[in-house]
């Protein structure tokens, strides 16, 4: 065989195993938004938002995307929100407050934990309302 040969080979494999991961990732992905959109009931996502958050933009999407029930207020503009931010001294947003679990930053796969592990606490969890 060729090394031309086996550089073609090498390369189709690569690219491959690249759909293959990427469609698989996809596949996990939409597989854990219905699982959070099956235990969510209005009321039990918050989202404290900034607005030039770039990751409170990307949480927003997802959840809208995947129809997931949250309300979100936004630090600048609702009083409230602001004390609460600043009450939960976290380093920056977004917080989301999942049945009264605090969860900095937006991993789809801690809100799924949360929502389904009512009782135990993430190791970043506190109370949203000190």
């Amino acid at each position: 065989m060729t090394p031309r040969r086996q550089g073609l080979i090498l390369i189709g494999l690569i690219v491959l195993v690249s759909v293959a991961w990427e469609g698989h990732r996809q596949w996990a992905d939409q597989r854990l938004a219905e699982h959070i959109a099956s235990v969510a009931k209005p009321g039990d996502i918050r989202m404290l938002s900034a607005e030039t958050c770039v990751f409170c933009t990307r949480a927003r999407q997802w959840l809208t995307q995947h129809r997931i029930p949250f309300q979100e207020c936004f630090i600048e503009h609702d009083a409230v929100c602001a004390a609460d931010f600043r009450a939960l001294r976290a380093p920056g947003t977004p917080v989301l407050i999942v049945r009264q679990q605090m969860l900095v930053g937006f991993q789809p796969e801690r809100v799924a934990q949360a929502l389904t592990s009512e009782g135990q606490s993430p190791s970043n969890a506190g109370s949203p309302r000190p």
